[in-house]
């Protein structure tokens, strides 16, 4: 195994690049995954791994063992280069270098009576990551960004995602696009606005439904509240008129799941 202990070594450099910089991880197809949770859950889904970097003094364990991830490339490097590349404290030690997938409508499996969660133009890495979380604990039947503002592979998404995002199916979109998609599968919308009369508790997501969500800043766009079958609304009795877009969608989503007796 090749150790890298110089901080000028092109492989660094390269990781840098793409944890900073979302055109790079386009133009080079790659991205980045840290932690042995994440890189074993994105193995579970069948990810394709490229390259994978241990720091040995940092604490990496052996889950996963090494001779069990398929990779091209294996490369031990210094604390001093690991701090360098790692993205979020505490890290145990394994970084990794992976190929993303596709992730277009119709590789969506959905079930018999799907749920599904919407996000227009989703700005927060933060914020995706937490959705994604809520989702694998809903057992959501997919997520669809529509217009995204923000990079699926970004490294915040990633981190905030804890791995989830590797086992939630995710298609991203546009808003015309997701909505044929729902209406040919018979998925009632429902837009989450505050402009309405419909508590979101009265709707009925027994159904075939999909939520959808817009951003803090601004909400739903025309699109969405012209188009989506009905619009809710989450109660506020306090000073501010809006919840974090991701506790929105989890209080939601658990609804949903609670009406479905899950």
């Amino acid at each position: 195994m090749e150790k890298i202990t110089s901080l000028q070594n092109n492989r660094i450099k390269n990781i840098i690049k793409l944890r900073s910089k979302a055109h790079e991880r386009k133009k080079q197809g790659l991205f980045i995954i840290e932690g042995a949770r994440e890189i074993s859950l994105a193995l579970m889904g069948n990810y394709e791994l490229d390259s994978v970097f241990i720091c040995p003094s940092i604490g990496f364990h052996s889950e996963p063992n090494l001779k069990e991830i398929p990779a091209n490339n294996f490369y031990e490097v210094t604390e001093t280069v690991f701090e360098k590349i790692a993205y979020r404290e505490a890290s145990d030690g394994i970084l990794a270098i992976t190929k993303p997938k596709s992730h277009s409508l119709d590789d969506l499996n959905l079930g018999k009576n799907p749920f599904v969660i919407v996000l227009e133009s989703v700005e927060k890495p933060g914020n995706l990551g937490a959705i994604l979380r809520t989702a694998d604990a809903a057992k959501a039947d997919a997520i669809i960004v529509c217009d995204p503002s923000t990079d699926l592979y970004n490294p915040n998404a990633v981190r905030s995602s804890v791995g989830c995002l590797f086992t939630v199916p995710v298609a991203v979109c546009s808003n015309q696009e997701a909505l044929t998609y729902l209406q040919k599968k018979n998925i009632k919308t429902f837009a989450a606005e505050l402009r309405t009369d419909q508590w979101y508790q009265d709707a009925d997501f027994t159904q075939a439904s999909a939520i959808v969500m817009g951003t803090e800043a601004d909400g739903l766009t025309a699109f969405w509240l012209n188009n989506a079958d009905s619009r809710i609304k989450i109660p506020m009795r306090g000073a501010i008129d809006s919840l974090n877009v991701s506790v929105s969608t989890a209080v939601i989503t658990f609804e949903a799941m609670r009406q479905r007796g899950f």
